[in-house]
């Protein structure tokens, strides 16, 4: 006994147009998708762009500098400052910052301070005598791309005061306690007896330029 099989019903013309229809809407679909992610990226509405409006530099004076730079120190130091509260719990109210401070400090020598009977030239100018001041320091000069908060803890109360402050986040004591703590080191380290070494083999050469064949550079307090 044989079984005959039918072959199935061809699609519709309505069909077809219903299948047309529904693969149109899907590209449309994807189409729409990456041109508004385009537009999106290349809008980007709320992106922020940053607009210069500062007034040119205005050139206040100018002072004749009388100084040998004579050696520069480069100095990092991390700042952890702690405040607690009397009474309450860190997690309320208190603050740890972790800040990590760089910056430098040059070693000068101050030629303005010079006595009249600093520089002695012998009568047959073969021989010269100088005597210098100390090197002194300047004031440590704080890196602002290489300074920054590297972690902080705030407690509950200190969070909402910077959220209610128009300068939240003020990190001016931080920095002032990086300045002073490069202070510090530089103080500590043998940054003016470098330079006070430098100051004297630049004069040591300049005047044996100058046709001095014997030079002698000291420092008050030297014998």
């Amino acid at each position: 006994m044989t079984t005959s099989r039918t072959a199935p019903p061809a699609p519709t013309p309505r069909r077809r147009r219903r299948w047309r229809y529904l693969a149109g809407l899907l590209v449309l679909a994807v189409l729409l998708v990456v041109a508004g992610r385009v537009a999106w990226t290349w809008l980007n509405p709320l992106g922020e762009r940053a607009i210069d409006r500062s007034g040119p530099a205005l050139l206040q004076s100018i002072k004749d500098m009388s100084r040998y730079e004579a050696a520069t120190g480069s100095f990092q130091v991390v700042v952890d400052l702690e405040k607690d509260a009397n009474f309450l719990p860190d997690a309320v109210k208190g603050s740890r910052t972790l800040f990590v401070g760089a910056g430098s400090v040059d070693a000068y020598v101050d030629f303005s301070t010079l006595a009249k009977d600093a520089i002695t030239v012998s009568e047959d100018r073969t021989r010269a005598d100088v005597r210098l001041p100390r090197a002194q320091l300047e004031k440590p000069n704080l890196d602002n791309t290489r300074s920054y908060v590297f972690a902080q803890q705030r407690g509950l109360i200190d969070r909402v005061q910077d959220f209610l402050s128009s300068s939240p986040g003020d990190q001016r004591e931080l920095y002032v306690l990086a300045e002073k703590k490069i202070a510090d080191a530089a103080v500590a380290s043998d940054l003016r007896s470098r330079a006070d070494a430098n100051t004297r083999a630049m004069l040591e050469g300049l005047l044996r330029s100058l046709g001095f064949t014997k030079v002698t550079v000291s420092y008050a307090g030297e014998p």
